[in-house]
């Protein structure tokens, strides 16, 4: 089934954040919803207020956001803080080649100066090479792709709408040409799916050819929505892990057990790998520290 859009207006374009955990206070989303369909998304509830609140098959553009955007970044208030740009919907899904919002956006965070973190599943952000870098150039840019899996078959069916892994590395690999941070995202690691040791060394080493800065790996989360949409998931394609993930996930959390053994595991392949786990902006002024190991 086809994605269908709707226009809507937004009346800001910033979202400040509160977590003390993250590398950034503000969020900017231009779209509501995601054409990737990954069947694993945290962001399914985010769409429970909407008219139309399939996640997947409506997708709204916001019109407005880059005017908004405006207005928030040429306040005199604005500290010129780092914005996460697509942490809830990924800003270059499909509609962005029709849209061409996210250049206009990128113009505006060079015009005042601001850093940014842009993550993606698309190699459309190519399009903008030239933008990020010089926004790059003048401030902190952290240009991270989510890359989970290395078998395409097991890839296709739980982001069908995301562009294969090869051309994300790849991806990344541009843009080590530029002075951008590039931050490979190992989230989510499935249990039987894609938390073999053949598809975590596959990931690491391809990281290591893409010259990332830093790797984060993380664990399936479940909760909500993204919960039962999951399970259902499992139960059409793996009917064989259905019991298995209802038993790892009975109490909502994952299984410690498994997670315990798991990290163990995945210290022993670190160790076979250069790449950092650990994210840090290089202005040591602005620097916050995120490790999910």
């Amino acid at each position: 089934m086809s994605s269908h859009f709707r226009e809507i207006t937004c009346k800001q374009a910033l979202n400040k954040l509160h977590s003390r955990r993250l590398p950034y206070s503000w969020d900017l989303n231009i779209y509501r919803g995601c054409a990737h369909k990954c069947e694993y998304c945290f962001a399914l509830y985010t769409q429970d207020y909407m008219p139309d609140n399939d996640f997947f098959d409506t997708i709204y553009i916001k019109t407005n956001v880059v005017e908004q955007l405006e207005k928030q970044l040429a306040s005199p208030s604005w500290k010129r803080e780092i914005v996460n740009i697509g942490g809830v919907t990924d800003s270059y899904q499909p509609i962005e080649k029709e849209r061409k919002m996210m250049p206009d956006i990128l113009k505006l965070l060079i015009k005042y100066k601001t850093p940014c973190i842009i993550s993606t599943k698309s190699d459309l952000i190519l399009r903008d090479f030239d933008l990020i870098a010089e926004l790059a150039s003048i401030t902190y840019v952290n240009v991270a792709a989510t890359i989970t899996c290395m078998d395409e078959s097991v890839r296709r069916k739980i982001e069908p709408g995301g562009v294969p892994s090869l051309r994300r590395f790849q991806m990344l690999k541009e843009f080590a040409k530029t002075d951008a941070s590039r931050g490979l995202h190992m989230m989510p690691i499935i249990p039987y799916l894609t938390d073999s040791d053949e598809n975590l060394n596959a990931l690491y080493s391809h990281g290591e050819d893409a010259k990332v800065s830093y790797a984060l790996p993380g664990l399936l989360g479940l909760r909500g929505r993204t919960r039962r949409s999951f399970f259902d998931f499992i139960r059409l394609e793996y009917p064989r892990l259905d019991p298995i993930f209802r038993d790892l996930y009975r109490e909502g959390r994952l299984d410690q057990e498994y997670r315990t053994a798991f990290y163990k595991r995945l210290a022993k392949i670190k160790k076979a790998h250069t790449l950092s786990h650990n994210y840090m902006p290089p202005k040591k002024d602005e620097g916050v520290q995120l490790s999910l190991f």
